[in-house]
């Protein structure tokens, strides 16, 4: 059968792929149309798992919130540039995902990738690999969160595309609401009070801070008032409640909290490729490899 110019268009337009390859796709299926989209995402998704074990350390946050404002979702989804991070394509998928862990409530990522990404649809894990397939670099979920609430409300804030916070709170109003997570998303709390730290972090903390007053040479009890006044300074750094409000630094987020009768449940900050460890790139010596391998 002849390939026409009408046909590798009509190919390019279902596939969104290159016009050789959509050529190429349609000569090998004898020009058969439906074939030559099975061939193409066979052979896609086959280049799709080969990218798998690139580092993906770039993306965005996104959030979808419901209209009533009691539940929320977070999600990290990376991509190896912000290039296609900023993407048409990037960006249709992260909304359709974040969309779905609002609508279904994941136990986990591994339910959320096995969930279809529009109803009756292929696996949102499959359509990830088309994705990747598409565009032609690494992209994965990473991680979510997901909030629902009966008696408060579920608030939110992007700092662009980078930083995404979620934040359950009771009492108070959406301006407040929007001021905790954007004072979040700046000064990056660990959790919500002195109670939520975990007790090894709390641990690890003390025995430095032990170790640097004993340098000092002074006695035992003033070495343990020392510590002591160190570790209530840390924790209030830490913590959501101890830390100084950044729109009023006079007063702290706790008080704030009381001044509004309000109280903060829970929060998720979450930051693109933050503890990914990016491979240094060194574009001379990956040309001299090529050279040499061709």
């Amino acid at each position: 059968m002849a390939i026409t110019a009408q046909l590798v268009k009509d190919l390019r337009e279902r596939t969104g792929a290159g016009m050789m390859e959509c050529k190429k796709a349609l000569v090998e299926t004898d020009g058969d149309m439906d074939a030559a989209v099975e061939h193409m995402r066979k052979r896609g998704l086959a280049k799709a798992d080969k990218k798998a074990d690139r580092v993906a350390a770039d993306g965005a946050v996104i959030a979808a919130l419901s209209e009533d404002g009691r539940s929320g979702a977070i999600v990290e989804i990376n991509s190896e540039t912000d290039f296609v991070a900023n993407g048409d394509d990037f960006q249709a998928f992260a909304r359709q995902v974040a969309n779905r862990i609002l609508a279904d409530d994941p136990a986990d990522l591994g339910a959320l990738l096995a969930m279809p990404l529009e109803d009756g649809g292929d696996s949102l894990e499959l359509a990830q690999k088309e994705l990747v397939a598409k565009i032609g670099e690494n992209i994965q979920v990473r991680r979510f969160q997901r909030y629902a609430t009966d008696s408060g409300r579920v608030h939110h804030y992007l700092h662009g595309s980078r930083i995404g916070v979620l934040l359950e709170l009771e009492g108070g109003d959406d301006a407040l609401g929007r001021d905790l997570c954007m004072h979040i998303a700046a000064s990056r709390p660990v959790c919500v009070s002195v109670d939520d730290v975990p007790e090894d972090r709390a641990a690890s903390e003390r025995e430095i801070l032990v170790a640097q007053a004993q340098e000092s040479g002074k006695p035992q009890e003033i070495i343990d008032k020392m510590v002591e006044g160190r570790l209530r300074k840390w924790l209030s750094e830490i913590t959501l409640l101890g830390q100084p409000f950044v729109k009023d630094p006079d007063q702290t987020v706790e008080k704030l909290l009381e001044a509004h009768g309000a109280k903060v449940v829970r929060f998720a900050r979450l930051e693109v490729g933050e503890g990914i460890e990016k491979k240094e790139e060194n574009f001379a010596e990956e040309v001299a490899a090529t050279v040499q391998g061709s």
